[in-house]
């Protein structure tokens, strides 16, 4: 089969690291529409907080592609960005239909308070199912892997490190943008849950370019102490 033939090229072009981000964008942006306060979108800074966010996760986006440059299809760490994009939906989605959108805010509210390590157990007990939606689809990442690329199977032990380092990363950055945003937000006046979520939304992405710019930039100084030996 020809290469240039129109299936192959659908499939590269949806598999690339242009769709990718533009997808993971429109999904925090409706996640963020569903979840907003009624009415509020335009009047007050919603609105604002919306467009901040889905520009600063597009940013990162874009910084991962920097960091990690791929010809063609997915890189690595996109694949364990989408996935966990993916599954911390679904759990968020699973959370919001056990505690309701009212007791997400007043959870937010009381969160932007707290210091981090407060601040990221009271996100892990209240949200648990975006929380573990988030890591386990950064884990299938490496069976995700194998299946899209038979040598990565060759590197396991390697990849199983570098996805716990950008897990704990992408949790951090959670948090970390939680607690910033939803302040920033909360000082506005505007909702809470929506400073949250879109701090959640802009950390974890941020987490991941930092994740990956470290481990690279390892593997770069190793590889520049090698060669001076």
């Amino acid at each position: 089969m020809n290469v240039n033939t129109p299936p192959h090229w659908l499939l590269r072009s949806f598999g690339s690291a242009t769709i990718t981000p533009a997808v993971l964008v429109l999904l925090v942006g409706l996640t963020l529409y569903a979840l907003r306060q009624p009415g509020a979108l335009m009047a007050g800074g919603q609105f604002g907080v919306m467009a901040v966010t889905l520009a600063t996760v597009a940013l990162g986006c874009a910084a991962l592609t920097w960091v990690r440059p791929q010809r063609a299809g997915l890189s690595p760490p996109h694949i364990m960005l989408s996935l966990g994009f993916g599954g911390m939906l679904l759990g968020l989605l699973v959370d919001n239909l056990h505690l309701g959108p009212a007791r997400l805010n007043d959870l937010c509210a009381q969160s932007a308070a707290l210091g981090f390590f407060d601040s990221l157990k009271l996100h892990t007990e209240f949200l648990p199912g975006m929380h573990t939606g988030m890591l386990a689809g950064g884990l299938l990442a490496i069976p995700g892997l194998r299946l899209l690329r038979s040598h990565c199977g060759r590197y396991l032990c390697s990849l199983f490190v570098q996805n716990l380092m950008c897990s704990a990363w992408m949790l951090i950055g959670m948090t970390a943008g939680a607690l910033w945003f939803s302040r920033l937000t909360l000082t506005a006046g505007e909702n809470a849950l929506t400073g949250m979520l879109g701090g959640m939304f802009m950390g974890m992405t941020w987490g991941m370019v930092l994740s990956v710019a470290l481990y690279r930039g390892f593997f770069a100084w190793r590889d520049r102490r090698a060669k001076a030996r």
